[in-house]
């Protein structure tokens, strides 16, 4: 059988705008054997080739992206590119850019030492009749070849594939200044393009930093102890499952684990965004990345170190960063047609303004060229993917892993949500709501019954049962002789004397039910709780009511998801018509689903995207998984620890917290509304500039000046998403 190739990443050294990647997917898709092929990572300047059928080798790859002007090396993830850059590969476009900025400076003051005329060094050559002299043109030619050393390559590879792009534009701007003998201009051009290509780098390495800083929260040591009991300190990466790892007070958690000794306050902040502490005994997970409080624990590893939550979620953002929201698909697709147009209409105009409105060629020339340089797309490319990633990193520091862009975007769109009842809307887990003792017994006693009765059980009820024993100090000893009544219930003795616990049917099929239980536990069935009976040979002793408990938040969750614009909230399980209508009223619940099937579900949701177009489905992302894939949006709520549930949803909620899902929509909300303010600004720009230009009061460098600023702008806006904390109120956009 023929063996397809292996995936492959490489570390692109120059790729810092969305432009480059629009680059390097037209050059390497056709080698690769198509664009699907190629995934780009453009904060960490990484580009991945997926396998194919087409048999490609990393060396014909790296000669084809040197062909654009870029630089590449194969990256590897498990040496985690340890071997430095260059000085030249990390300072060269400072260096030069400060040069350039330098000789330009220089050139212009000689000039107006030599002359003595401030309007001859600003480009009024006319006046010196061109005899600029020669020490000024040679500091103004050595101040554009600084400038524009970066570009050029760049440029020449655009103009070999006729492809144009603002490199090949800026080139052409530059040498056309020099042809109408422009030096001056040429030389800002020149200057304030690398300039500006160096504060965009600055800025996407800003955003870079602060998506590594959140991301980096693994620690490099685990201490283990083997079995002579013994402590040495290993890197994480070499701990195997099962081997037990000690975390010091204070110290960051090396390993997902489960703890074996001692009892602490973790900081579970960095995984699941809980802003407090939560308390970790003995049988409890720990996650790597969360921080230990102030005692001791010991922990059995239960995952791998490239298996850990953690690890999950950094690579997952990193993926998710190759999924395209739909705004920056526009993006890409307006600059890759509005490049060539723009070169269209500034030659069109260099050849029809002379003719029409009796233009010299000489202002034809400069007036296309002022085109050519507004026309520059890179503060419009480059904005929406910061903004995007910088959304992705806000979600996860506050608990909320989204899958890529498209799924930032998503949730502003939804129109209907519906929830899964248990372990959603209810803390997943029953507990005693009410017990009433009968024929003279106490609640106490009734409850040392049940407790005894239930005590070689592990059913829920069971467990909810042993629990309320224990909370309220009452002893009791496990019943002997102990038998299951398969569906109904249990027999049992207690001190050589017979009883038993059943449902409600059970105390029918013994026929010893009276009329007033009979209404006591309609009722109860009726507000959706689950009754316990406990009877003995004679008579019955009482009865314990149970519930899934509702959590605190459900109802002001609910009221905060209609307040964010969801026309329809339903709640769709498996449960009885009448536990689930009764949820469904105390959080304010617009229709209730009960008794169904995941098939059932299934339907629900088809329903649903039928008339509101966009609906999510919120549940544990495993049991829910059909309906979720039949939503518009899969959430999975409380997946920390869940491999499954991080892996099938669109977005997993790492903790039960209900109120991350209206954080979650307010934020996609800002995120859209950030990208539209970026989009906007940036074409207004251009907008201004043109007309500027065709008023003839448009120059040459200050366009440039204003694109680099327009870029500055749009990138740091876009960063202000990071800043979003879990407490932001809903905002529509």
């Amino acid at each position: 059988m023929e063996q397809k190739p292996a995936e492959l990443t490489f570390k692109i050294q120059d790729m810092d705008c969305v432009e480059e990647v629009s680059i390097l997917k037209r050059e390497l898709s056709p080698l690769v054997g198509g664009e699907e092929r190629l995934f780009f990572d453009v904060l960490n300047r990484r580009m991945t080739v997926k396998p194919s059928s087409v048999e490609v080798s990393a060396a014909a790859i790296i000669q084809a992206i040197g062909q654009t002007g870029m630089r590449a090396e194969i990256w590897d993830a498990k040496k985690k590119q340890t071997t430095s850059a260059s000085f030249w590969s990390r300072q060269g476009r400072s260096l030069l850019t400060g040069l350039s900025g330098l000789l330009m400076g220089s050139a212009f003051l000689t000039h107006v030492y030599l002359t003595g005329s401030f309007s001859a060094a600003l480009g009024a050559e006319e006046a010196t009749n061109g005899s600029m002299p020669l020490p000024v043109r040679l500091q103004y030619l050595t101040a554009i070849l600084t400038g524009i050393w970066f570009v050029l390559p760049k440029a020449w590879f655009a103009l070999k594939r006729l492809r144009p792009d603002m490199n090949l534009l800026m080139c052409i701007a530059v040498i056309g200044a020099l042809l109408i003998d422009e030096w001056f201009e040429a030389a800002a051009v020149a200057f304030l393009f690398a300039f500006s290509q160096l504060l965009e780098a600055w800025s996407v390495g800003r955003a870079r930093k602060a998506v590594a800083a959140l991301m980096d929260l693994t620690t490099p040591i685990a201490r283990i102890r083997d079995a002579e009991g013994n402590e040495t300190t290993v890197t994480p990466e070499a701990v195997e499952v099962g081997t037990i790892f000690l975390i010091r007070p204070g110290e960051k958690i090396p390993l997902d684990g489960r703890i074996i000794k001692g009892s602490s306050e973790v900081n579970q902040a960095p995984i699941t965004g809980e802003s407090i502490p939560v308390n970790k005994q003995i049988n409890d997970e720990i996650f790597a990345g969360t921080i230990n409080g102030d005692a001791l624990l010991e922990a059995k590893c239960t995952k791998l170190a490239e298996n850990t939550v953690l690890a999950q979620i950094i690579r997952m953002v990193g993926e998710a960063q190759t999924r395209r929201a739909p705004s920056e698909l526009w993006v890409e697709k307006f600059a890759k047609v509005y490049t060539p147009i723009v070169m269209a209409v500034a030659l069109l105009m260099l050849l029809v303004l002379p003719t029409l409105f009796h233009l010299t060629w000489h202002d034809s020339l400069y007036r296309a060229l002022v085109l050519l340089v507004i026309a520059c797309p890179c503060a419009l490319v480059i904005s929406t993917p910061v903004s995007i990633v910088a959304a992705l990193a806000a979600a996860a520091r506050n608990g909320v892993l989204i899958k890529g862009g498209v799924f930032v975007e998503a949730p502003s769109k939804l129109r209907a949500l519906a929830l899964d009842k248990t372990g959603t809307l209810t803390q997943g887990k029953p507990v005693v709501t009410k017990i009433v003792p009968l024929n003279g017994h106490t609640e106490a006693e009734l409850l040392e019954r049940a407790a005894a009765l239930e005590a070689h059980s592990n059913h829920p009820l069971a467990i909810a049962i042993l629990d309320a024993a224990e909370e309220q100090q009452v002893t009791y000893q496990a019943a002997e002789a102990y038998q299951i009544i398969q569906g109904k219930g249990a027999t049992a003795l207690i001190n050589g004397r017979e009883f038993w616990l059943g449902s409600h049917r059970y105390l029918e099929e013994r026929k010893e039910e009276t009329a007033e239980v009979h209404q006591q536990l309609e009722e109860l069935s009726n507000a959706g709780q689950t009754v316990v009976v406990i009877g003995n040979e004679t008579h019955v002793c009482g009865f314990i009511a149970l519930a899934d408990r509702v959590r605190e938040t459900s109802t002001e969750v609910i009221r905060q998801l209609h307040q964010a614009g969801i026309e329809r909230v339903v709640m769709l399980t498996g449960d009885n018509a009448g536990t689930a209508q009764a949820v469904g009223d105390e959080v304010g619940i617009d229709a209730v689903h009960s008794e169904l099937l995941p098939e059932d579900k299934v339907a629900v949701i088809e329903a649903l995207v039928k008339e509101f177009q966009y609906v999510a489905m919120v549940g544990d992302g495993v049991n829910d998984a059909p309906a979720m894939s039949r939503s518009s949006l899969g959430i999975a709520m409380g997946v920390a620890g869940s491999d499954v549930a991080i892996e099938s949803a669109d977005i997993a909620l790492m903790t039960d917290d209900l109120t991350k899902i209206p954080w979650l929509i307010g934020h996609s909300h800002r995120t859209l509304k950030i990208i539209r303010q970026n989009i906007i600004f940036a074409l207004s720009i251009k907008v201004l500039f043109m007309i500027l230009m065709v008023l003839n009061h448009a120059s040459l460098w200050a366009a440039i000046a204003a694109d680099m600023g327009a870029s500055l702008l749009v990138i740091f806006n876009g960063l202000r998403l990071l800043q979003a904390q879990s407490t932001a109120k809903i905002k529509d956009a």
